[in-house]
């Protein structure tokens, strides 16, 4: 058996969970953030049968997609008058998933 940790956005959480349940695959549902942004995430743990490890990955990676999103950037400390003013937003992208796959010498549901 697999151990799949699937790591997306918090904006495509919810379409990954009803396609991953549509395919037939459970998943417990972990809140976490990452540290570039600290933005909300969402992390899967889906335990399955080794054959069906890439079937899992093929329907995080259909809806989890990748964008654009404007965030600060370091302040410029001063004024006008000193000749120094704010920077402006950095774009950065975000979205995709980052994914684990481990081997479990055991499963049990209780």
């Amino acid at each position: 058996m697999k151990l799949i940790f699937a790591v997306v956005n918090g904006d495509d959480s919810a379409a990954v969970s009803k396609a991953l349940a549509k395919s037939g695959f459970r998943a417990t549902k972990l809140a976490s953030s990452g540290s570039f942004l600290s933005s909300g995430n969402t992390t899967f743990l889906i335990c399955v049968e080794e054959e069906q490890v890439d079937a899992v990955i093929s329907v995080v990676q259909q809806k989890c997609h990748h964008r654009k999103q404007f965030v600060p950037s370091t302040p410029t400390y001063g004024s006008p008058a000193t000749g120094q003013m704010p920077s402006m937003p950095l774009e950065v992208p975000v979205g995709g998933a980052t994914v684990f796959v481990t081997n479990i010498e055991r499963f049990e549901k209780l």
